[in-house]
């Protein structure tokens, strides 16, 4: 017997792939800095930890298979503050922000169908682009121009007659760009240009640096039936294991499709769905003392990685997120060594390998994602590390 295409040939996270080599190091007694995963160490607030302890409805029940009316409500008013008129007709709310872009590929595209993303992207995109049996095309950036969208002709040049949508993410997993207005309007007018949806993930809108903005795709007028935004409380109230997220369109049968594969899964959970209300309450003024430590934590790891000979990074604009260019040939192999073998006082740290943030074969083979989600101390304990690392790496290497 053999199993599917999908499941032979779906890729494993790079992200989590991995972390048996890290467990096996813990076991061992020793410290490991985790800069692979974006699960902030920033306390969740406590109005939501407060929501969970107090729910005390006798039967934990089926809930609508959009989510709760009350939190869709709250949803749509939190967008509002941000000047995008929605209501709780245009959100659906999902397991997490990865079921909102499964729910998205879904019902853009069929089977064979063709969706272009900037890479690096966010990997899980391959992921549920596998198991919607669609193919990524892929439109490479380049780190020494700060990962910008190309000129229109080169998004154009990606589009055949099974292409049905482009996919941004801004701020962006894992380059941490942030697209400009210009930028946002050059991909509006070839979607409306070749008839295509837009699939916009904005889970990280918070958190942008530097006195700039978000702008979301729901602000161009002209593509309000094209855009489904991806969204989720995950990094923005620091809760990634509640799994929360949302599906937001304006598009009425896009609505009705991604409800119709909503209604097969049942319902999103109910217990996390009261806490992220209890976190919409909280207000919008939550945000800025978090985005000023994600700010600084920051510029400590983008002053300390520019400091390491052979390094290319360029400072991002936003997430929590860099995308590093390591002076070595295989990020995976490198990963490996400081798991398994480098300790600097009996610690290590743990990176991303970046191959898998591409769809194009070699691509990022010597790029690592590090993400700044650490305490300021800790990432310039993991500095020190990661540089000992790499210094002992290319001596073996070269050897």
């Amino acid at each position: 017997m053999e199993i599917s295409k999908r499941g032979r040939t779906v890729q494993a996270s790079p992200i989590r792939k991995f972390k048996p080599y890290a467990d096996a190091a813990l076991k061992a007694g020793v410290k490991v800095y985790f800069l692979n995963i974006g699960d902030p160490d920033i306390p969740t607030p406590k109005p939501i930890l407060d929501a969970v302890r107090s729910f005390n409805d006798p039967i934990l029940s089926y809930g609508p298979a959009q989510g709760f009316l009350e939190l869709r409500e709250a949803i749509a008013a939190y967008f509002g503050g941000y000047g995008i008129s929605l209501t709780a007709d245009n959100v659906i709310i999902t397991n997490g922000g990865s079921e909102a872009i499964l729910l998205a590929f879904a019902t853009v595209a069929d089977s064979g169908d063709e969706i272009i993303i900037p890479e690096p992207f966010y990997t899980n995109y391959n992921g549920y682009a596998s198991l919607a049996d669609l193919k990524v095309v892929p439109l490479t950036l380049q780190v020494e121009d700060g990962y910008r969208l190309p000129p229109a002709a080169e998004f154009e040049a990606k589009i055949t007659p099974r292409t049905r949508a482009i996919v941004l993410c801004s701020p962006n997993n894992p380059t941490g760009s942030v697209y400009s207005h210009d930028e946002l309007r050059r991909v509006v007018e070839i979607a409306v240009k070749h008839d295509l949806f837009l699939i916009g993930d904005e889970v990280y809108k918070e958190f942008i640096y530097d006195g700039l903005k978000h702008m979301s795709l729901m602000e161009f007028p002209e593509v309000r039936d094209r855009t489904i935004v991806v969204d989720s409380i995950s990094k923005r109230f620091s809760c990634c294991g509640a799994r929360i997220g949302a599906a937001i369109t304006r598009n009425e049968a896009v609505y009705g499709a991604m409800l119709r594969f909503a209604q097969a899964r049942l319902c999103p959970p109910s217990i996390e769905q009261k806490a992220a209300i209890a976190a919409y309450k909280m207000g919008m003024g939550y945000f800025e003392s978090v985005r000023r430590e994600y700010e600084r934590r920051r510029d400590v790891l983008y002053e300390g990685l520019a400091a390491i000979p052979g390094i290319v990074v360029r400072k991002p604009q936003g997430a929590f997120y860099m995308s590093v260019r390591l002076p070595i040939k295989d990020a995976e192999k490198f990963v490996l060594f400081m798991l398994n073998d480098f300790r600097l006082d009996n610690a290590t740290v743990m990176v991303a390998p970046e191959a898998g943030f591409y769809a194009t074969p070699g691509k990022g083979r010597d790029e690592v994602r590090i993400a700044y989600v650490l305490k300021e101390e800790d990432i310039r304990r993991s500095l020190v590390i990661l540089k000992a690392g790499l210094e002992e790496y290319k001596g073996r290497a070269e050897a």
